[in-house]
């Protein structure tokens, strides 16, 4: 098998390490690799298509890693996901802010998406800019972005009447303590004002340094439904974090192997194609049954296969030893397989 890849042994840690170096900034070829991946999938069902965009946290003791705003070194990439797929990746020193540069970012997700869906953007406060508000609101596209806390949005709550705040149940229905109301607010560069939907409830116990008597989160949405839905639509970015946790975790990128940020870069755009890869397996070769099935259940139920690839009548045969189960997915796999090249 290493004969046919063109090499004669698997190369160790310090090899891979020295050709991450040598790449530097040529491994953004990586990223090009990932777009037409994604272009190539046959994506998505259904006329809407919702883009989350979040950053998350690297931890890496490097000597060129800044400081995040976690107080740990580190990187700070931002990821942008549709329905789990990883559509877009920009891997950043720790001390640069999600905020910086989103809209450019959301614009590069949305041109590997298929044309004629509409784009619904969801994202934290990173994203609460008027240039994104703005960009988000005409017909075709909608969004929901956490607000900021700031005094402008805590006036405008404060000044809501009690008989605005009505009683907030969960999307099964569930009764909780918290309550829920309507207002509208502007910014200073958005060319309309837009609507705030906040969730409020009694802060803990106050103590000497606590004075307000509630805690809020506010969302900013353009879409007609009710507050309620608005609030349940928007926490379902809460899977962004299952997804970081896939990538860091099951793909190995909660550790860079390098100290330079050009090669980490790199290897963690290898990760991205890896993860990728993965997801497509599930959707478009494997059996239904495994689209919810963690990477790790894939490395055991799938990967974790032993084979030999003999050459026999000029021709290569892959000889596996696996149970009746495993042969008939393998089977099952090889159309589809053949169908993504084509």
């Amino acid at each position: 098998m290493l004969e046919e890849l063109g090499l004669r042994a698997v190369p160790d840690a310090g090899t891979v390490g020295d050709w991450l170096r040598r790449q530097g900034e040529r491994g953004a070829g990586l990223g090009r690799v990932n777009r037409e991946l994604i272009q190539g999938a046959r994506e998505q069902e259904g006329a809407e298509l919702i883009l989350a965009v979040d950053a998350t946290t690297i931890e890496a003791e490097k000597q060129e890693a800044k400081w995040t705003y976690h107080h740990v070194q580190g990187y700070m990439p931002l990821l942008g996901y549709v329905n789990g797929l990883c559509v877009g990746q920009e891997f950043r020193d720790g001390n640069v802010s999600a905020g910086v540069g989103i809209l450019a970012f959301a614009q590069q997700c949305e041109a590997v998406l298929p044309e004629g869906k509409r784009i619904h953007f969801r994202s934290d406060s990173a994203a609460y800019q008027a240039e994104v508000i703005n960009y988000y609101r005409p017909p075709g596209r909608t969004f929901t972005i956490t607000a900021d806390l700031d005094a402008a949005v805590k006036r405008e709550i404060q000044n809501l009447p009690e008989s605005a705040w009505q009683p907030y149940r969960t999307a099964e229905g569930l009764a909780t303590h918290r309550q829920i109301a309507a207002t509208v607010h502007t910014l200073n560069r958005t060319k309309q004002a837009f609507r705030l939907v906040v969730l409020r409830w009694l802060n803990p116990p106050p103590n000497l340094f606590e004075t307000e008597r509630y805690c809020y989160h506010a969302v900013a949405p353009n879409r007609q439904e009710s507050a309620a839905q608005v609030i349940w639509e928007h926490h379902g970015r809460g899977n962004s974090e299952n997804w970081h946790k896939e990538l860091k975790l099951e793909v190995g990128m909660e550790q860079m192997p390098c100290g330079q940020r050009e090669a980490n870069a790199l290897y963690f755009a290898i990760g991205v194609l890896a993860y990728n890869l993965a997801r497509l397996l599930k959707r478009q070769v494997l059996p239904a049954s495994y689209r919810p099935a963690t990477l790790a259940t894939l490395r055991w139920k799938v990967y974790r296969l032993a084979g030999k690839l003999v050459r026999q009548a000029r021709g290569l045969i892959l000889q596996v030893k696996a149970d009746l189960e495993k042969w008939q997915r393998l089977q099952a796999a090889r159309l589809p397989c053949a169908l993504l090249r084509t």
